[in-house]
């Protein structure tokens, strides 16, 4: 197996995870941890959580600093996508059981100077034109079928920038990779 590469339990457990993570959420408990020791799920990385309900998006927080394990950034980001997301209404004990978990596991950003490095169905893209930034994962193109200019336009205005923003040389450009998987795909540990 690839270095670093989640096996079908670890991507189950972080699911598990990240479901109880909102169920004791929504009873007003504090989330707890179980003990994690497997390297995989300790090593530092970033990670997304997107919710969807019904097939429509409910909520994505993620992050890319790689300060902290995997399994502890998964907690911490589904809880934010489903209680702290600005763009959707806090998450009600009504939609748990509807709710489809989706976690996105980060390689570290790579910055570009040559929009050819990116890859559609395997890039992501992070835009920074300071103040502002934004970013797009890797499924979002494909999942749309767009080509790498329209991916990249998406991606400035997701900034909330001009969509040729991307052309200006004091915009940054960085790509990574993301392991997507989820609920759909994986059955959760009973």
């Amino acid at each position: 197996m690839e270095k670093g590469k989640l096996n079908g339990h670890e991507r189950r457990l972080l699911l598990k995870i990240a479901r109880q993570a909102i169920e004791t959420e929504l009873e007003g408990l504090p989330f707890s941890l179980p003990k994690v020791t497997n390297p995989n799920l300790i090593e530092h990385r970033g990670a997304f959580v997107t919710l969807h309900k019904h097939g429509q998006l409910r909520g994505c927080i993620g992050t890319f600093s790689a300060n902290r394990p995997l399994c502890e950034v998964v907690g911490d980001m589904v809880i934010s996508a489903a209680f702290k997301n600005l763009r959707f209404r806090p998450l009600g004990s009504s939609e748990f059981k509807e709710i489809n978990l989706e976690i996105s596991a980060l390689t570290p950003l790579m910055p570009i100077t040559d929009i050819n490095e990116i890859k559609i169905g395997t890039h992501g893209i992070y835009i920074i034109q300071e103040p502002f930034h934004g970013v797009l994962l890797p499924q979002v193109a494909t999942k749309n079928g767009w080509d790498r200019l329209t991916f990249l336009k998406q991606t400035c205005m997701k900034a909330g920038l001009a969509s040729g923003c991307w052309k200006d040389q004091t915009t940054r450009i960085n790509i990574f990779s993301a392991e997507i998987f989820g609920e759909k795909s994986e059955k959760l540990l009973s």
